[in-house]
């Protein structure tokens, strides 16, 4: 039996006078749904993602929650001179990057002994490598401040065995890792970085590329019945990104409700 979602939760000026930016924020998924509620919670926001048309709708839809048209930036993870322009960009554009949420992934389906080479780069290169990349470009800007929070996209599947995902569970578990060596090696310079390890979040580009029978599937293993909503994992992030976690850094908080 599904447990319906409870009602959406208004905003209470948990990131007031915060700067942040958030990647892969385009679309129907976590990215956008995190901008979106750090508009809610008070937050300047930049938001970026590798497709201009879905990257404009996003940046209209965040007008409307807001009344200002927030910043925006193309970025392709892949690339170092594209996040390094995406780090400068922020920075002119917000004065500085109080907040950055590493959203950037992608996903598929592959048997190992029929996965190629292909498959398994472009999954590790966006997934863990991008998160790499902005992390390493964003550290020195807040560490010369002495203060900074980095929220990152894990997945439950960095702990849990599922059929097909071993290329992305490998690049989520190497995202948990990122975040945990890192946090120890900037905690000094008060910057702090966490990561949220959903199991299911529901979204309509989820249902297009995921059979419905494998989602029913998934979504009978949780507790509720059903899989999260994009802005119950966001409120997630805004609460690591927020001052309500400062006493935590390394962690890797799973947003599930999965029973074995």
């Amino acid at each position: 039996m599904k447990v319906p979602p409870p009602p959406y939760v208004p905003g209470h000026d948990l990131l007031a006078g915060k700067n942040v930016l958030v990647t892969a924020a385009a679309g129907t998924g976590i990215g956008f749904a995190a901008a979106k509620r750090c508009v809610e919670e008070g937050a300047r926001v930049m938001v970026s993602d590798i497709h201009e048309r879905r990257l404009g709708e996003a940046v209209e839809k965040l007008t409307e929650v807001s009344g200002a048209a927030p910043a925006s930036h193309l970025c392709n993870v892949r690339e170092e001179d594209d996040v390094q322009a995406l780090i400068a960009a922020a920075i002119a554009e917000l004065g500085h990057v109080d907040v950055l949420i590493n959203n950037a992934g992608l996903g598929g389906t592959a048997s190992v002994v029929e996965m190629t080479d292909a498959q398994w780069y472009d999954v590790l290169e966006i997934t863990l490598t991008g998160t790499f990349r902005m992390t390493r470009a964003m550290l020195p800007h807040m560490i010369e401040r002495n203060a900074g929070v980095i929220v990152n996209n894990a997945s439950v599947l960095g702990w849990r065995a599922q059929v097909g995902q071993a290329h992305y569970a490998a690049a989520k578990a190497g995202v948990m890792a990122l975040t945990r060596c890192t946090a120890l090696e900037v905690a000094e310079h008060g910057v702090r970085i966490n990561a949220v390890a959903p199991s299911l979040a529901t979204h309509p580009f989820l249902a297009k590329v995921t059979p419905q029978d494998l989602l029913d599937e998934l979504e009978a293993r949780e507790a509720f019945g059903r899989g999260a909503e994009v802005w119950e994992v966001a409120n997630v992030m805004v609460f690591l990104a927020s001052e309500y976690s400062s006493y935590m850094t390394g962690e890797v908080v799973s947003v599930s409700s999965q029973h074995p």
